[in-house]
């Protein structure tokens, strides 16, 4: 995989759209010191080499109804590349799974899962969660509180 070179600019500049999407090219480049062409020159060659995914809009899932979240241990029977690659297309389709992370523990999956009930939730591991090829078993946290949630800013902070 090759990575870009990025230098205090281009750090600059990820780290203010982290924090505001929106920031217009103009507001960018007052930030970080350069006139409006080489920043949006910047601004694309970040977009094009894949370093910038995208932008969407931060959606509040508590102002949504949805404020139940379970973390799933996911236990394999079988952890061949072709079963993990059925787990990881099968997972995938399943809205309620925010996140979805390959695990070197004891267990082989966490999935993070959102619904506004732990009525709803049942539903999910039962219907879709525990029906998803080569799950031989599962084990339920549920958060009380999210005391910290991030997106990528919280680490890269420290590189700007």
């Amino acid at each position: 995989m090759d990575f870009p070179d990025l230098d205090r600019f281009d750090r600059s500049i990820l780290k203010i759209l982290a924090e505001d999407g929106r920031a217009s090219v103009a507001d960018l480049a007052r930030e970080i010191g350069l006139s409006k062409s080489p920043t949006q020159a910047r601004l694309k060659r970040l977009e094009a080499s894949g370093v910038i995914k995208g932008y969407r809009a931060m959606l509040d899932p508590i102002r949504l109804g949805l404020d139940h979240v379970a973390f799933v241990e996911v236990r394999m029977t079988d952890t061949r590349e072709k079963a993990l690659a059925e787990f990881n297309a099968a997972v995938r389709k399943i809205a309620e799974v925010e996140q979805a992370h390959m695990i070197a523990s004891n267990f082989d999956y966490l999935l993070k899962v959102r619904t506004a009930t732990m009525f709803e939730y049942r539903r999910v591991l039962a219907e879709k969660i525990s029906s998803l090829p080569h799950v031989a078993s599962t084990s339920t946290f549920v958060a009380m509180e999210a005391v910290k949630e991030t997106g990528m800013l919280g680490g890269f902070e420290q590189q700007a």
